[in-house]
């Protein structure tokens, strides 16, 4: 996929890379000298609400918390991947083409996402809902992370335009956050904090999501960039901190549907460590037991607990 990187709409995620790429100019991000503070590993991630190879490395991240969470320590930066739609791109110019772009990455990362948003109501960028997040950082960080998944939700199975303060405001109340509050710092601070992060990726060197720095406590780094297997994730945890504790965590549905109130296909079969085939299987019984619900896609479907 050779085209020049200063035309291409940033939307135009490449899949066999699994990145979404922002047109820059500058070097490429390179492993940082982050330092881990709290916990023996940080990582640094930038993501964008709307970046669809993010989405699809949720199973692997919800894996991670799960297994590594003791030692390792998350920090979401939101990354502004789509500023608007002034790009002359040679595949993307205008946001109806993005539709059948997502519909191809879905069957890619096997992870549900229905393009025709770009279609019915498309967004104008991405940085309201990204403003938005660091609205939600404010209040509390970890509701924060359970927003930025409902937002996702949204807009890649929903078809919903995350850009609408109508729909941010509902991911909130999902999320449990104070949604006046939200809007409140949404309109305010929380600008200035977007701004930082821009400021801050540009500074590491960041041009497409996601990146993800990897970090002990002497500044040691490893870098995982785009879409990438979960063994890649572990690998770099146990390369910048050795001593780091894999914890064993109950993989019967209730505990992750307790853990995560929805989950894909891709993510039980990841967190359950079942073939698809089973996981399949294990979903569709619980629905028929009216223990779980279905919401289809033309793309997939994602599960959430009664």
């Amino acid at each position: 996929m050779e085209q020049d990187s200063a035309k291409v709409n940033p939307l135009l995620c490449d899949p066999e890379t699994g990145i979404c790429e922002i047109p820059t100019t500058g070097e490429s991000a390179a492993v940082q000298r982050v330092v881990s503070n709290n916990k023996p590993v940080q990582i640094v991630y930038f993501t964008d609400p709307i970046c669809s190879s993010c989405w699809g490395i949720e199973p692997q991240l919800r894996r991670l918390k799960l297994e590594y969470g003791g030692d390792v320590e998350i920090n979401y930066h939101m990354g502004g991947l789509l500023p608007d739609w002034s790009y002359n791109s040679g595949g993307i110019s205008k946001p109806s083409d993005v539709a059948h772009h997502w519909d191809e990455v879905s069957q890619y990362y096997k992870m549900p996402i229905d393009g025709d948003v770009w279609l019915s109501d498309p967004l104008p960028s991405s940085y309201p809902p990204s403003i938005a997040f660091k609205a939600a950082q404010l209040q509390d960080k970890s509701k924060a992370i359970g927003f930025l998944r409902v937002l996702r939700e949204m807009v890649f199975l929903q078809k919903k335009n995350i850009t609408k303060w109508e729909h941010m405001e509902q991911a909130g109340l999902r999320a449990g956050l104070d949604t006046k509050q939200l809007k409140a710092d949404y309109e305010g601070r929380a600008k200035d904090l977007f701004n930082e992060d821009l400021a801050l990726g540009r500074k590491l060197g960041v041009r497409g999501f996601p990146t993800i720095f990897i970090s002990n406590a002497a500044g040691e780094s490893e870098m995982v960039y785009g879409f990438k297997p979960y063994t890649n994730f572990e690998a770099a945890i146990k390369k910048v901190y050795a001593g780091a504790a894999k914890t064993e965590y109950a993989k019967d549905w209730k505990n992750l549907f307790n853990t995560y109130p929805t989950l894909t296909l891709r993510e039980f079969a990841e967190l359950s460590e079942t073939s698809f085939t089973q996981a399949e299987q294990l979903l569709t019984n619980l629905v028929n037991e009216q223990h779980t619900e279905m919401t289809s896609t033309k793309n997939g479907a994602i599960w959430s607990k009664r």
